[in-house]
């Protein structure tokens, strides 16, 4: 069993100290978009499997987010789907009418996205490396009350609203994304 400490709702709680910039950055969005939220504090969490206990803390399933590219890998994709969907890439690929498209390398994910893997996030929007990577995002996350992703670290989980997200953190990362049914 995991060990956490769970942060009650507000938007001006936040960590004392930072794991990375990526999550300092995180903390100072929510706080000036005044986007309440929830948080788990755990040990490391890598896979859906772990997010179980973060789930039943917060009432909520998290989402699975991929970091894709094409096979030159000159194009990036942030794909956001629910947790429990296996990944097609054929369906993913169809969908967006592009060609095939497989995982990007630890080493992009690092350099892009600033997590590491475990931790892949919509939050890494906020990073100018990450400027050029298309969000996708799937229209089941769309239609859910909550949305639950990585503060950018593997220890770090929060519960949002996702019309927060829709309606407040896109336009302010000025991200306009592609909306699939897979």
């Amino acid at each position: 069993m995991k060990k956490m400490v769970f942060v009650s709702e507000v938007f001006t709680s936040v960590p004392i100290t930072y794991s990375t910039p990526l999550q300092e950055k995180v903390y100072q969005v929510l706080q000036t978009l005044e986007m309440t939220f929830q948080r788990v504090e755990t040990d490391e969490v890598i896979t859906m499997a772990d997010c179980q206990q973060i789930n039943e803390r917060l009432k909520m399933d998290m989402v699975k987010t991929l970091f894709l590219c094409n096979r030159q890998k000159t194009n990036f994709y942030l794909f956001v789907t629910c947790g429990d969907k296996l990944f097609q890439a054929k369906a993913f690929s169809q969908a967006l009418e592009i060609p095939r498209v497989s995982f990007a390398a630890l080493e992009q994910m690092s350099e892009i996205l600033g997590t590491k893997i475990g931790a892949a996030t919509i939050f890494s929007l906020l990073l100018k490396e990450a400027s050029n990577v298309q969000l996708v995002l799937d229209q089941a996350i769309c239609d859910q009350d909550n949305y639950g992703c990585s503060d950018g670290t593997t220890t770090g989980y929060l519960k949002l609203a996702t019309e927060d997200i829709l309606q407040k953190f896109l336009p302010y990362v000025n991200q306009q994304p592609k909306i699939i049914t897979i």
